[in-house]
């Protein structure tokens, strides 16, 4: 699959003052600021909130610089959305093996394998994803017992260099089909402990003066960042009892722990938020898709927020990431505080795997930011401008160019059959 080559071309600058909001939403929530202004200095933030400028026609005088000026038009500013559990950029066609990088295959523990190391930052999908304010995403592997580690991704740029922002942000629990929920914690406690003990014994290892472990050397090495809490372990379990074994288990190790699906989750509310244990939810599970979500419900989301637990809201999908900002509507319909389900697809994620400098409106963060054309969890309003990194996104993708490619067909006329 080839991405059109303008779905890359954007306007870069080196300032920027997007002006004239009806609100901006800053990292505390919404700021009802009429007339409020955000500058972009090079790839960051500036300033936000009430700015002193002097507007020059196409240009506004900001800090004795000439800068672009941008009429947010009565819209709302947002920091850019953050998908975080996606295959873009690994994945094109669902069902073309061919097109996909994610499953490391062969042995089931491929602790070591990065996602990021196959990311295609040309891919079709992104640019259909970016027009929707998707700015970054969270890329998994997928398959085996260990699928491998995460990535996060920023969705513009043409290098792996310039758009594989950290290519080791958590450590991936794949397939958990095992006899029993019991025994899959079995195998990742002895991976964890052949991990402390490999480190510890690295020089009798290579003699083979030690036990065998349950992995390979790489395996181990990659195992290490989450014995010692550098990265997340993902771990997916949406039946009460199993993410009560999956804190115990995070207590006796000292892992950090983030928990997916959780649609039972609602009942661990109180146990989740005493151990700051993020979770990402889809906030449309609600009821027994399967054995282990008959007690998902809708307003699952808002209790586990409301209790303090870390709520991300994910899509789960690559080719339709660009619904993030629905997911978080329903979720509010349902009754989560507006503030926290856009927290849900912008801050949370970023702090969930420890991208410290995106997901916020603030003074020094990545410009990664949206202007809406209302507010941004209604289905009919759309992203008027992205920026990604203080770039200025153009609003095309594969999808904007085949319409206009075959919205006027080449042909002979039809003649007219003329009066009866």
């Amino acid at each position: 699959m080839i991405a059109l080559l303008t779905s890359l071309v954007a306007l870069a600058v080196d300032c920027a003052v997007v002006e004239n909001a009806s609100q901006i939403w800053l990292p505390e929530g919404p700021a009802p600021a009429p007339g409020a202004t955000l500058v972009i200095d090079g790839p960051t933030i500036a300033a936000v909130g009430v700015v002193a400028y002097q507007a020059d026609g196409a240009t506004a005088k900001w800090n004795g610089r000439t800068c672009k000026r941008v009429d947010a038009a009565g819209g709302v500013i947002t920091a850019g959305l953050i998908e975080s559990r996606s295959q873009l950029g690994v994945t094109e066609i669902d069902l073309e093996s061919t097109t996909q990088d994610f499953d490391g295959g062969g042995d089931p523990i491929r602790a070591a394998l990065r996602v990021g190391d196959a990311y295609d930052p040309r891919s079709a999908v992104i640019g259909i994803q970016r027009v929707a304010g998707v700015t970054g995403a969270v890329i998994h592997p997928s398959g085996g017992f260990i699928a491998g580690r995460a990535a996060y991704v920023s969705l513009y740029g043409s290098l792996q260099a310039d758009t594989v922002v950290n290519p080791v942000v958590a450590m991936e629990v794949g397939d958990q089909s095992g006899p029993s929920g019991a025994a899959d914690l079995l195998a990742l406690r002895e991976l964890l402990d052949d991990a402390k003990a490999w480190r510890a014994n690295q020089a009798a290892w290579e003699r083979n003066q030690t036990r065998p472990y349950a992995a390979s050397r790489l395996d181990l090495a990659a195992l290490t960042d989450v014995v010692d809490g550098r990265i997340p372990l993902v771990v997916s379990a949406d039946r009460a009892a199993d993410i009560e074994a999956l804190l115990r288990f995070r207590s006796e190790t000292g892992v950090r722990l983030v928990v997916l699906g959780a649609a039972e989750g609602w009942r661990m509310a109180a146990q989740l938020a005493a151990a700051r244990v993020p979770v990402i939810l889809d906030p449309l599970v609600m009821g027994p898709g399967s054995v282990d979500q008959l007690a998902g419900r809708p307003d699952n989301a808002a209790l586990l927020a409301s209790a303090g637990v870390p709520v991300t809201l994910s899509t789960f999908s690559t080719h339709n990431a660009r619904n993030l900002r629905q997911m978080a509507g329903n979720a509010v319909r349902s009754g989560m505080d507006r503030n926290a389900a856009l927290a849900a697809i912008t801050v949370r994620p970023a702090e969930a795997f420890g991208i410290t400098d995106r997901g916020r409106l603030a003074v020094g963060y990545r410009a990664d930011l949206v202007v809406w054309s209302g507010d941004p969890l209604e289905l009919s309003t759309v992203a008027r401008h992205v920026w990604i990194g203080g770039v200025e996104i153009p609003m095309t993708n594969r999808q904007t160019e085949l319409r206009e490619k075959y919205r006027t067909l080449p042909g002979t006329p039809v003649p007219s059959l003329g009066n009866p």
